[in-house]
């Protein structure tokens, strides 16, 4: 038998208030938030009265309390996912940029202009594959299609130019 609609969301106002602070607690055991677990709880009812306007819900305080855990857990996850994707907005506020440091340009040109003249003295085909691969980020099987060798030459020569460029650098360094 379905609940009148009107009936139905005075109960579910009366559910809703008289368990309001237990559905936080609820959110809070997951987030360790009160703000958040509030906003959660807001949220969970709304969902429910949507619901409602279709279903007819038999036990609403369990599917409430349901609701609000699962906003919280899909919650707690978002908030994981994103600070391992982005990190936290602090670790922005201590990274110097590169204009701050003066001599950290200076010394990546030097670099830079070190590999620049190593990559010169490589033969042509051995300095467009070490392009390839480290510039346009080619994989070894693209690079091997784009020049008509085969992988594994792609791979000795991709060695042999990272190779010199690093014997050219700890020359210069000692």
């Amino acid at each position: 038998m379905m609940v009148p609609v009107e009936k139905w969301t005075q109960e579910l106002n009366t559910l809703f208030i008289i368990n309001r602070m237990q559905l936080r607690r609820a959110a809070y055991k997951i987030l360790g938030d009160w703000d958040i677990s509030d906003d959660i709880v807001q949220d969970a009812y709304i969902k429910v009265t949507e619901v409602s306007a279709t279903q007819n819900i038999k036990q609403p305080l369990a599917y409430l309390f349901q609701i609000v855990r699962n906003l919280a857990i899909d919650h707690y996850r978002r908030g994981i996912f994103e600070t391992e994707l982005f990190g936290t907005e602090e670790e922005g506020l201590y990274v110097q940029t590169l204009t701050e440091m003066p001599e950290a340009n200076a010394i990546n040109r030097q670099h830079l202009a070190l590999v620049v003249k190593a990559l010169a003295e490589l033969p042509e085909r051995t300095k467009r594959v070490f392009m390839l691969y480290r510039i346009e980020g080619y994989t070894h099987r693209m690079i091997a299609d784009e020049l008509n060798i085969s992988t594994s030459l792609a791979n000795i020569l991709i060695h042999e130019a990272t190779d010199h460029c690093r014997s050219a650098f700890l020359k210069k360094m000692d």
